[in-house]
This record gives C-alpha cells, structure tokens and sequence, in this order.
C-alpha cells in the first residue's frame, strides 16, 4: 500500500510539473526578456550557479514514460532523448534552427523554473577562439571556471571515412565539472536509448574549429540573401569538407568519439548548449539586419536533404514543432521573434551583442 501511495505521489508531482511546463510556454505579455551573455563575461559566481543548475538538471528524475532498459533517468536525459528520437527530422530541414531555438530556451527555462538559476543561457563566442592554436585555450574549457578541456588521446583509425581530420582526443574529459563520473552519458551512442553508462567524451580537433569557426565564415553566413542559403551556410553539407559553422563547433570539441561529435546524442555534452545558442546567435544577427522582412523569411525542405522538395514541400511558419515531455508544442512561427514575450511569439530573451555584417 505505501508503494501505491509512492507511485501515486510521483504521478502527481510529474502531473503538475508537466502542467507548468505546458502553461509557462508562452510568456506574458509585458515580461522583460532576460539577456544572454558570452561566457567569458559572466562573473565567477555567475559561471558557477550556471554550472551548480546544470547539475540539477543532470540529478532531477526524468518525464520521459518508462520503458523496457530505459537510459532515460533525468531531465537531461529527458532533452538527449527528444533530439536522439528527431534527430532525422531537425536536421538538414528548413525548421533545423526553430527547432534548436526552441530546443535551448527550454534549456534555458528548466535550469531557471527547476533548479533556481537567476541568469540566461549563456553563449560561446567561438571566432573569440580561432585560429586553431588558441582553441584549447578557450575560457570554456577552464577546468575551475569552465566546462573541462579535452579527452585523453585515442588511437583512431586513419582509414576510417568518418574520422574528424585533426582529432587529438577522444577519451574521457580530465577535469573540470564533469570529469572522472562513470555514468555522465546514459544514451548512445548514435540513437540507442536503452541504458548505456558512459563518461564524458571530448575529442578536440582545433584544425577543423579553426578552419569552419572563423570570423569569415561568419561573415560569409551573415551575407545570406536569404534564409534559404543562411540555412544551407549554417548547416553545410554532409560531408567535413563541406561543413559550416554548425559543424564546426560540434567536430571542434567532439572529433570522431566525444558525444558532441555524434549526430544523435550531441546534447549529451552542456557545451551543446553554449554552441547552440551562439548559432541561434548568429540567425537573429542575420534577421536583425532586416527584421522586419526576416521575423517572416522561413523556407527548406520539411524532409531530410529534400532540397528540391519533391518529397514534402517546404516548411512554413505553420510548421509545429515538439519537444516531447518538456515543453509545449509550438509553431516555426511562434520562435521567429526571440523578443516576443507573449505578443509575437513563445520566447522572451534577448543578446547583449549580436553579430555585425562587415562591409
């Protein structure tokens, strides 16, 4: 009978937690939005409440249902879980960056509405990184005041296609916050979801972040005509060759065996989230440069790599979008404007610095 008492208790809590989820995902109108700032800027005690929420998330039992082997164990897993079940759909789609916007602001609102954090997602500058040779020496990769550096070094496999060119880890991270637990990772790799205890993976290729991080490329993402080529800039193709900055950022830590690195289970690494929100940086840049004609300029293909939309069209602001147990269903439409608090759309932030467009 306690044990029924146990589980009902445990239904409730998920029930109203879930309600609060579903009910805060519009914000009022007239709320202030809050301000993202790069994380070498924040305070040592703002990097450390940052650090101490993602722990939270990392310990708090997920939403997700049970199922038979079930890797998904908490609310981070929660959001690893949602990207690893889509992973085909938000990528090389017209609705990949809505769909990650909405990704890390739910982010975003968990570690604020569940775990006490008072500040905004923060965002990694990575052209602040490049050239290759200041890489490793990123402030987000300090191990007191960071994220933790690279994986010890793994012998690969020159012959491997899929090798990222310039690796130099791939073992478990040696310091900082996430270093030496046996169990970080409990998905993957690739699209397993059953349990899968694993540490955390960096394998950092500072040639390949130095090549596709760069303030040029950069700029050559910003000088889109259109949110049709910006998509296909950001995105690349999928080859290494043919990466964009969206690559760059998960190859330049994650190589060939860190989790960043691995299409499916990427937000397995808190960096994800850093990287992400720089990306979602960079898009309201370019629609900042127009913004008026860009909170509506929204194409590509609702199906992978269907570029020429001859399987399912191209995605309009209609377009729904889902994060599964830890947020409401949105529209494309709903996170065109980051600002819109409430009025015009289900997001309420904004950056403290954006990109400019270099003559």
């Amino acid at each position: 009978m306690q044990f029924l008492k146990g589980i009902r208790s445990s239904w409730v809590l998920a029930t109203l937690l879930y309600t609060s989820i579903l009910t805060s995902a519009h914000p009022q109108h007239g709320q202030k939005p809050i301000v993202r700032k790069e994380w070498r800027t924040l305070s040592k005690h703002d990097k450390a409440s940052y650090i101490k929420a993602v722990k939270c998330i990392l310990a708090k039992p997920a939403l997700t249902p049970a199922f038979n082997n079930t890797g998904v164990i908490s609310r981070y897993d929660d959001l690893v879980y949602t990207h690893i079940q889509q992973t085909f759909d938000i990528h090389y789609t017209g609705h990949f960056l809505a769909w990650h916007r909405y990704y890390v602001a739910t982010y975003e609102r968990m570690l604020r509405d569940e775990c006490g954090y008072k500040g905004a997602q923060p965002y990694w500058d990575w052209t602040l990184d490049t050239p290759a040779d200041k890489w490793a020496s990123s402030p987000v990769f300090d191990p007191v005041t960071g994220f933790g550096g690279n994986g010890a070094f793994v012998a690969g496999d020159p012959s491997n296609p899929f090798e990222v060119p310039g690796r130099t880890g791939g073992g478990c991270v040696q310091d900082g916050p996430f270093a030496g637990i046996a169990d970080f990772v409990h998905l993957g790799p690739m699209n397993s979801v059953t349990y899968n205890p694993q540490c955390l993976k960096r394998d950092f290729s500072p040639y390949f972040a130095g090549r596709y991080l760069a303030k040029n490329q950069t700029q050559l993402t910003l000088a889109a005509p259109d949110f049709g080529w910006f998509d296909k800039i950001v995105e690349g193709g999928p080859s290494f060759e043919a990466s964009g900055i969206h690559g760059g950022g998960h190859y330049g830590v994650g190589g060939t065996y860190g989790q960043i690195g691995d299409l499916y289970v990427s937000p397995a690494d808190p960096i994800f989230y850093l990287h992400h929100a720089n990306l979602d940086r960079v898009w309201w840049s370019w629609q900042k440069l127009n913004l008026k004609t860009r909170l509506t300029d929204i194409s590509g293909p609702i199906i992978l790599m269907d570029y020429d939309n001859l399987k399912g069209g191209n995605v309009t602001l209609e377009f729904p979008l889902s994060l599964g147990v830890s947020a409401a269903n949105v529209t494309v439409g709903d996170v065109m404007n980051i600002a819109g608090c409430g009025k015009n759309g289900a997001l309420c932030y904004e950056y403290d610095k954006v990109y400019k467009l270099q003559a």
